[in-house]
């Protein structure tokens, strides 16, 4: 049974990114309304604030609406004079949350490029397949991530002129290129995008993802894919950039202030990019940028910019549930806070409700949707917990029994309502394919539905629950980990001859976290105490941090597989969750 939202499609504005942003005709908010300010002040910013327009003599760095537009069309001549970027160009942006990004991100779009958001905390192999795989022709980095990311260049072949540094300036890092120096030139006669774009079928975005199975790769975004997600979720973020409108039951903004969003989720992550950065600007709300989670800090900022507006995952709302820490300040300007990556049980949502005041809804999205398919209303945040809400306008969604390794397309049929099935989904949302991988973007779509490889069922109020997922992707804390990647490291450590690597719930952090079952190399009696710490250990130097084996090493006389020799990996969860249950 084909499933069509409970609201009514909504006519969609078909236009580039840049566009859709900063050339609009129906702009409530006027040039001056502030955009972007970042949490923590640093003085070492201040020597090119004269350049972005800012106030030299203020310890925090912000951009109006006006200045974050001349800033990203600067960036953008200079892009295409300074560094001969192209249209069509991979750009990678390897750098935390900082309040410079958006003008280097719009910017980047504006000359026609295909920005690719790389983890910061990648390791130099990491950084080297992105890098290589997306056929980066320049890269955006931070002080932090430098030196990693300056070797993986070497070694995929970009030069010193192709590296722009975003960030503090410092003068170890004078060889290459700060962003505010990009583009030094006047641009009054320009008109951006710098280049035509078709909206449909330009890649703006390039983010890496596991999609069903194997090693991350490219999930190309369009520019209609992501601006059509931003008017799709419009009804349902009621966001206001001056405090005149009201949702029934809950407080309003402060009248000619307008909401504020706390940003410390990843803008690298399609959640952080889109709900984060671009929807803010969209609507004129203020986003306060943090370069990352912090318990105490995430509550000293709602409490000093009086957030009104929060975006968590999972592992936060454990801690807001019953760190003391957060019950050491007042939250109480917090009018809704929405919850991804992960479902959320109805006894977690109460609990920090009842300790904090905090609301709390849910949404279901993914990278390859731009990423929300499903979102509560504000007012339903307490009615369905556990729910991820119900189907955004312009998308069509249908249950189906589950594809397995000996279950041909045609052989697959559509559940009725409230049966439990795959998801899957159309809409103008849904990305384009996977980079470079043809097989891989065939067998995600079944005449011309994606399947988003999770498991769940609608109920007859038109509520998803997701229950399961079908796809062998690990979700820890919000970020994804592909089992294949992590076995493929851990075949070439000297103790294993054979490797799974499953995800299992860790109740205690509210999020999954990889377990690896491992054959010996030296069979069943070769195992040593020690032997498991020791793998762990070393897969620790070779993977970012959320891609440790916080779940463990175990041993297992073979590894479970089908005839044709793939993993049953089923079968190692269950066995996982029963020791779960046993426990509890």
């Amino acid at each position: 049974m084909i499933l069509k939202s409970n609201y009514p499609d909504i006519k969609l504005l078909e236009t580039d990114i840049f566009s859709f942003l900063f050339n609009r005709n129906d702009r409530p908010f006027p040039d001056s309304k502030g955009a972007l300010v970042t949490c923590e002040g640093d003085h070492t910013y201040l020597t090119y604030c004269v350049v972005l327009f800012l106030d030299p003599d203020q310890p925090t760095r912000s951009y109006n609406y006006q200045q974050l537009k001349d800033a990203a069309a600067r960036f953008a001549f200079g892009l295409e004079q300074d560094l001969g970027i192209k249209k069509g160009h991979v750009i990678g942006l390897v750098a935390g949350n900082d309040v410079d990004q958006p003008a280097v991100i719009f910017g980047s779009l504006a000359c026609g490029a295909i920005l690719s958001p790389i983890n910061p905390a990648y390791t130099e192999a990491e950084l080297e397949h992105q890098l290589r795989d997306s056929e980066a022709q320049a890269v955006i980095v931070d002080r932090a991530a430098f030196p990693r990311a300056l070797k993986a260049c070497a070694r995929v072949g970009l030069p010193l002129d192709k590296i722009v540094l975003i960030g503090p300036q410092s003068a170890e890092l004078s060889m290459v290129r700060h962003w505010s120096s990009i583009g030094e030139y006047l641009i009054a006669e320009k008109t951006l995008p710098l280049v035509p774009i078709d909206c449909k079928n330009d890649v703006a975005v390039l983010v890496y993802s596991s999609g069903t199975t194997g090693l991350p790769k490219g999930v190309m975004l369009t520019h209609h894919n992501i601006t059509a997600n931003t008017q799709q979720t419009q009804d349902f973020e009621t966001l206001t950039w001056d405090g005149s409108q009201s949702v029934p039951n809950f407080k309003d903004a402060t009248r000619g202030v307008g909401d504020k969003i706390l940003a410390v989720l990843p803008f690298f992550h399609i959640y952080g990019l889109t709900a984060m950065m671009i929807n803010p600007i969209y609507t004129g709300v203020l986003t306060v940028v943090g370069r990352s989670f912090d318990l105490k800090k995430w509550c000293t900022w709602v409490q000093e910019h009086q957030i009104t507006i929060g975006y968590v995952v999972p592992p936060i709302v454990v801690q807001l549930s019953k760190d003391p820490i957060a019950a050491d300040y007042d939250l109480s300007s917090l009018r809704i806070t929405t919850c991804g990556a992960a479902p959320l049980s109805k006894q977690l949502v109460v609990a920090v409700y009842e300790r904090l005041g905090i609301r709390i809804k849910q949404g279901y999205g993914m990278s390859e949707t731009a990423p929300t398919l499903f979102t509560m209303r504000w007012g339903d945040w307490n009615k369905k917990s556990g729910s991820a809400g119900r189907l955004i306008p312009n998308v069509q969604a249908k249950i189906c029994s589950i594809n397995d390794d000996d279950t041909r397309d045609e052989d697959v049929v559509e559940l009725e309502v409230g049966s439990t099935g795959e998801l899957y989904v159309k809409g103008p949302n849904v990305f384009k394919g996977y980079w470079k991988r043809e097989h891989a973007t065939r067998e995600s779509f079944v005449d011309g539905w994606f399947r988003t490889g999770d498991i769940g069922y609608v109920d007859m109020d038109g509520d998803l629950f997701i229950t399961d997922r079908a796809k062998e992707l690990i979700k820890y804390k919000g970020f994804q980990v592909a089992p294949a990647e992590l076995e493929g490291l851990l075949l070439q450590n000297e103790l294993v001859r054979d490797v799974a690597v499953v995800g299992v719930n860790k109740p205690e952090l509210g999020t999954e976290v990889p377990r690896a079952y491992i054959v010996h190399r030296g069979g069943p009696a070769a195992v040593r105490e020690g032997d498991a710490a020791s793998i762990m250990k070393w897969l620790e130097s070779q993977v970012v941090s959320y891609k440790r084996l916080r779940g463990g090493v175990f041993f297992l006389d073979e590894i479970p597989r089908n005839g044709s020799g793939k993993i049953l990996r089923r079968i190692l969860k269950d066995q996982a969750n029963r020791a779960l249950q046993t426990k509890l």
